[in-house]
């Protein structure tokens, strides 16, 4: 195996080792995927100022996300179907994050359950809540995080009603996936894969499956959760779920600065200035595009972070330069799972952390809690 030394390497490998439909799941967008390609183009055209002839000794990229301390301002995102790219996928990428110094955040739509990551690492994760119908489920899956000791809740709001992947359409992508003839064919090639999944009892959405009335195997998963999406939601349940929770409270999707005022008059600690990775509005504006507005607007009355398009350390250090105070990555970290299990999720993080050392070294600083708008070449972003 060649030298990993970037996220496309890994995301080169992924591709080799995990099935179609389950890379295609990650590495996707809606419609068109216009949206998917902007969030990471966009990033490209914001340009640094190098700096020379400064003292950068003794660097620290150390920081704080909604107050706990964290080895660099960068996340884990949460992503459904963890488990799918490798066998006990959130498990090894929740260990390898611990082992990194940064936050974790385990889906809602994960296949290990809450109780699968917590009794296998040391350090509370973070609870991303998708907002059912059925919500006794949902007070039930709170008094599961909070028991598990998480120590923030994730609450997306922009999955009400589900986007539509052409590619997991043609890959027959469902819950249970169809076994048509070309994924068995396609399962054929990936025996390592294969071999890791039948070795763990981990297979089904494991916070749901056995938890939610009538959801008691992967055959009745399917019309469950077509139907439990709730295309009602709203601020008043963000209310009930912050005051259900009782703990710290970060709001992603926000992608509009009148949404962002919402969350901030939902007492919410921080918000993500997300589009789900592209994944659900085609056409609508790239997330580094919208961060920096959505800063002016609310950054001082409430932690801003993002995610969508991160593929660098340099893509990390241009958010925080317009006024990210976190970034998410998701799909990179999927590449590493996919590539090398826990050890790949761990170079990721690696890769991730030079990348962002050097670019803030170059651009002559030294603390990345003084990485603002001035490291960045006017008129690019």
């Amino acid at each position: 195996m060649s030298i990993i030394t970037t996220i496309e390497d890994l995301r080169v490998l992924a591709k080799r080792r995990v099935p179609r439909m389950f890379y295609d799941y990650a590495d996707a967008g809606s419609w068109t995927e216009s949206t998917y390609r902007a969030n990471e183009a966009d990033f490209a055209r914001i340009k640094f100022r190098q700096r020379v002839a400064v003292n950068l000794e003794n660097r620290s990229l150390k920081s704080t996300m909604i107050g706990q301390e964290v080895a660099m301002p960068v996340a884990l995102a949460p992503t459904g179907l963890t488990g799918m790219q490798h066998a006990d996928g959130e498990i090894l990428a929740a260990r390898a994050a611990e082992k990194l110094g940064v936050p974790f955040t385990l889906s809602t739509m994960s296949i290990c359950s809450i109780e699968d990551v917590a009794s296998r690492t040391s350090k509370p994760f973070w609870f991303q809540l998708y907002v059912m119908k059925d919500r006794d489920f949902i007070n039930r899956l709170i008094d599961r995080a909070k028991a598990a000791r998480c120590s923030a809740l994730v609450l997306t709001l922009d999955l009400q009603v589900l986007g539509q992947r052409h590619k997991d359409l043609r890959n027959g992508m469902t819950a249970p996936p169809k076994l048509t003839i070309p994924n068995m064919i396609n399962l054929a090639t990936k025996p390592r894969w294969c071999w890791n999944i039948l070795r763990t009892p981990r297979r089904q959405f494991g916070n749901i499956v056995g938890h939610a009335s009538s959801v008691s195997d992967m055959s009745s998963l399917s019309s469950w959760t077509s139907q439990q999406f709730d295309p009602r939601l709203s601020w008043d349940d963000v209310a009930w779920i912050k005051d259900r929770w009782g703990g710290k409270l970060i709001i992603k999707g926000i992608m509009d600065a009148e949404d962002a005022h919402l969350a901030v008059k939902s007492g919410a600690d921080a918000l993500i200035v997300s589009n789900h990775g592209g994944r659900q509005l085609d056409g609508a504006q790239s997330s580094i595009g919208a961060l920096p507005g959505i800063v002016d607007e609310v950054g001082s009355r409430i932690e801003v972070h993002m995610d969508g398009g991160v593929r660098s350390g340099q893509d990390v250090i241009r958010a925080l330069a317009l006024g990210a105070k976190g970034v998410y990555i998701g799909r990179p970290f999927l590449y590493g799972l996919g590539a090398m299990g826990e050890a790949g999720v761990a170079r990721c993080l690696e890769i991730i952390r030079n990348e962002l050392d050097l670019t803030m070294a170059f651009c002559g600083l030294r603390d990345v809690r003084d990485v603002d708008r001035n490291i960045l070449l006017p008129g690019t972003w």
